[in-house]
Formats: structure tokens, sequence, C-alpha cells
């Protein structure tokens, strides 16, 4: 499966060029092959934690270290951008801190700051959802927060959904001030959250281990946070102090080794998402869009 989103600088489509083509191949493909590897392999990859853990461990071993300059190299990441010039490990890597002044905050507290590195969808209105993963396959909202109280909330208002890439910074941020409450952890299973897998099942999201918090905001109402898991994700870490104000751009949390995916959903007639984001979306295509940049406006 090729893998195509829109680049937001340039407005540009570009082919993704995944990390672990091969076993997505595998796993989630439609060849008689693939199918067969998937019945047998799945179930196990997926729902015991072990497997990921063991992977993510491997990435912490210091000659783990000597895969980040080939794979800096094979993915063309700018190293310019990086706090630190050397890494103890290959997660010491993933998990990296970037400088402040390449990820600007949009200054206009009337605008959201996308929350992280990564691949953008929007959709102003839930129902939308399955126009672009699986047709006629709806986003049951109740298994995903697992929380009547918040279904009756969020049932009618706006989600947004960012993928991040192995290849991507893995920090997430807070996209206004606000005060966010505890997390909240929801075992799950360890699943793949790229397009591959989430076409051929969106039920993905709510079966998955997620973290959810809820994020009293200044400008936006309140929002909710969940953070996706996935396969060869060790840990979601919550980096905030719950319950204290919390500025626009402030480090949320990151995620360790592997790909991940995060999930916000606000509240109706909160936010208007940007037009660049809304048309893509609507087109089935994801703006890759960096941390810090205009997600919506305040309505």
């Amino acid at each position: 499966m090729t893998i195509r989103y829109i680049e937001r600088k340039t407005s540009a489509i570009e082919e993704e060029k995944i990390y672990g083509h091969r076993a997505l191949s595998l796993l989630y493909g439609d060849s008689w092959g693939s199918r067969l590897f998937s019945w047998f392999f799945s179930p196990l990859l997926s729902r015991v934690a072990f497997f990921s853990r063991l992977y993510g461990f491997f990435q912490k071993i210091s000659w783990s270290a000597k895969r980040v300059d080939p794979f800096i190299k094979t993915y063309a990441i700018d190293r310019s951008e990086f706090v630190q010039e050397k890494f103890s490990s290959f997660n010491d890597f993933f998990v990296r801190k970037l400088k402040k002044e390449v990820r600007p905050i949009v200054a206009d507290r009337d605008r959201a700051a996308t929350p992280s590195d990564g691949r953008y969808l929007v959709f102003p209105h839930l129902d939308q959802v399955k126009t672009f993963y699986v047709k006629g396959q709806p986003f049951d909202l109740s298994s995903f927060l697992q929380d009547e109280d918040l279904v009756s909330r969020y049932r009618e208002g706006s989600m947004m959904i960012v993928r991040l890439c192995p290849t991507d910074y893995h920090r997430f941020h807070f996209l206004d001030r606000g005060i966010p409450s505890i997390s909240r952890e929801m075992k799950g299973q360890y699943h793949s959250v790229n397009p591959m897998a989430l076409r051929k099942n969106l039920s993905i999201f709510w079966k998955n281990k997620r973290m959810i918090s809820d994020f009293d905001t200044e400008n936006f109402g309140k929002v909710v946070y969940v953070e996706v898991g996935a396969i060869c994700v060790g840990t979601i870490h919550q980096t905030y102090i719950p319950n204290q104000m919390v500025e626009k751009g402030e480090e949320k949390g990151y995620f360790s080794f592997g790909g991940s995916c995060l999930v916000i959903l606000f509240e109706k007639g909160r936010i208007s998402f940007d037009e660049d984001l809304i048309l893509a979306s609507k087109r089935g295509f994801e703006v890759k869009a960096n941390f810090g940049e205009s997600l919506g406006r305040r309505v």
C-alpha cells in the first residue's frame, strides 16, 4: 500500500517512506500470504504486551545507538533541530528534544497550536470519520472513551487525529493555555496505527492501549486528550503536573519507541479547524505539519 500525504509547507503531495513497510505489509496486506501471516501472528503481537516491550527494551541498549546515524540519513531527518548531538541508544534518539526556536508556537491566543509533529486529519463533525478510514464503519466513541458523560459531551463535537511515525519527533504538547487533569490508563492491545491497518479495522482506535485526560482550556472549552499506543510502543510517558496551569506549547508527554497516535476531542462549536486541514481530510489526505503551527481558531 502506498501512503500519500500533503506537506503543509509546500502543499505538495508526497509519498511516505514507511518504516517497517515489509512487516506492516505482512500483517495488514491483502495477499493470501499476508492474510495467513496476519491470522497467525497478529493476535500474538497485538495482544501480548511482552513483544512490544521486548522490542522497546532492545532500543534502549547502548549498541542500538549504532542505528541512529543510518536512520537519520535514510529518512533525511534534520540534525540541526536537535538539542543534543549524541545519543546513548536508539530510544534516546527517538525521544529527542528539539530546540525551541525550530518550533515557534502560534502566538494568536484565538488559535490552537498543533500539539505535535505528525500527519493530521481533522473532522469538524465526528460522523465524518467513516468517510476517511472505513466507509460505513462509524467511530465508536463509547468504546473509545469508556465514559458515558464524556460521550454525551463530545458526540456532536469535533475531532483531530495526528499520526506520529517512527521518523517523527515524538513529544506532544498542550494546544492552549489551561488546566489538565490527571491521565487515566485504558489497558488494551498493540495494533499498528498506520493507515494500512486502520483502513482494514477502525476498531484499532478503541482496542489499543490509551491514556486519557481532560484539559480545561482558556479559549476552546473542555478538551479531551487521548494518547494511543501502538505496536512496538513500550510506554506512554506523561511529563506534566496535573491540576496546574500550563501554557500553550508546554510539553505534555512523549511516546517511547514506535509509531503512535494522538486524538483530541472538542465540544461542539468550540473550534474552526484551518481550511487547508479540512480540505485535505475531505480529499482523503493527511497533512504533515509540525508542532506549534495553527490548528484552528476559536469560535
